[in-house]
């Protein structure tokens, strides 16, 4: 009986907690400050914030997302836009979606 009462409140904890989104997740103060354009480049943001969900555009350039947790099982978004050399050309922070 112990035993299923425990499994029981494992189970409650685990589904009270939502889901983190795919990706890597990093402070967005980190990423802010971190990620400078025109100067940090792919081999930095790998060996400072690891890989995470990216696209490759035909044109050469890459779109790499970080999230930021915000609170309320919410999350941030910080777009890195990669040139071709492998440079950060831009960066772009998402707001989270509103509950």
């Amino acid at each position: 009986m112990k035993a299923v009462l425990l499994i029981l409140l494992a189970l409650a904890g685990c589904a009270s907690q939502p889901a983190p989104p795919p990706g890597t997740q990093a402070p967005l103060a980190r990423l802010t400050e971190g990620v400078v354009p025109g100067r940090t480049t792919r081999a930095e943001l790998l060996a400072a914030f690891g890989p995470t969900k990216s696209v490759r555009f035909d044109s050469g350039y890459e779109a790499w997302v970080y999230q930021s947790p915000a609170g309320g099982g919410r999350y941030a978004e910080f777009v890195v836009l990669l040139n071709p050399q492998g440079v950060v050309a831009k960066t772009r922070t998402r707001a989270p979606a509103l509950p």
